[in-house]
């Protein structure tokens, strides 16, 4: 899908009221896109909305939780009932857990799983229909993390998550080809964003001084989202399925791949300074 010029094109971004999201909203407004936004933060989606709106995009914003099938069905019919079917739908929305496996309970699992996968199972499920019956090309962006193929200790459950929305876009991308949809799964890596705030964490990486240092890690690695934006809307120009965005996701895809004993290894001595 040409994404260069998206004048006369619909835009679908989940969880856009921050972060990724709300960059890769403006992204595609500043690209002619119109766009459909929605968040569970209604302040910060409010504020979304009147940003996009004040710079001249057509914009539709609804407050709709990803995990519901109810509020995403009708957050599509919305979308479908004005616009018609999407050009580009990006399933951002999601959430961190940090903590080892015996630290992680049934309800956490339920939480993270709830948004992180059955949030795109949504999305594609009440978008992608109306995509490929409309007959000419699209695009899906799945947001994913380079924990999907390089999963770190203490993330288990989030990798588990973001492992299963690559393995499901690799899957709809061959699916979807003859459709003329092609899939991208995003990895971005280390971004500043407000992820780690907003994260359930358990055991050592819930203790306050350690929320903070891993935060403050994110700040200084200074990756700004608006980078993310960019580098996703030229992999979707490439057609690319699995896409590294961060140099520290394009190193752990290369260790996943042609060293994987290196990675084991790396692994190995972060689960000793975590206490595993």
């Amino acid at each position: 899908m040409d994404v260069r010029d998206l004048a006369g094109r619909t835009a679908v971004v989940t969880g856009a009221a921050s972060g990724i999201g709300l960059a890769l909203a403006r992204a595609c407004a500043e690209r002619g896109a119109r766009t459909a936004i929605c968040d569970v933060d209604e302040a910060k989606l409010e504020n979304a909305e009147r940003e996009l709106r004040e710079g001249g995009c057509d914009v539709l914003a609804l407050r709709a939780d990803v995990g519901s099938r109810t509020e995403m069905s009708g957050f599509a019919d919305r979308v479908h009932r004005e616009w018609g079917p999407a050009d580009l739908l990006v399933n951002n929305a999601g959430v961190g857990l940090g903590g080892m496996f015996l630290e992680t309970t049934l309800d956490d699992w339920d939480w993270i799983a709830r948004i992180n996968f059955l949030g795109v199972i949504h999305g594609c499920h009440f978008f992608v229909p109306e995509m490929a019956k409309r007959g000419h090309p699209g695009h899906v962006v799945n947001v994913a993390s380079a924990a999907a193929f390089a999963p770190l200790p203490a993330q288990s459950a989030y990798a588990a998550t973001k492992s299963a929305v690559l393995g499901l876009s690799v899957a709809m991308q061959a699916e979807l080809r003859p459709q003329g949809i092609g899939v991208t799964a995003v990895c971005p890596g280390f971004i500043d964003t407000p992820i780690v705030e907003n994260s359930r964490l358990r055991g050592i990486a819930g203790e306050p001084e350690t929320r903070e240092r891993t935060a403050a890690f994110y700040r200084r690695r200074g990756y700004a989202p608006e980078r993310v934006a960019r580098n996703t809307l030229r992999a979707v120009q490439r057609n690319r399925v699995v896409a590294p965005i961060s140099l520290e996701a394009w190193v752990l895809y290369y260790w996943s791949r042609f060293a994987p004993g290196l990675l084991g290894w790396v692994n190995g001595q972060l689960a000793r300074r975590v206490g595993a």
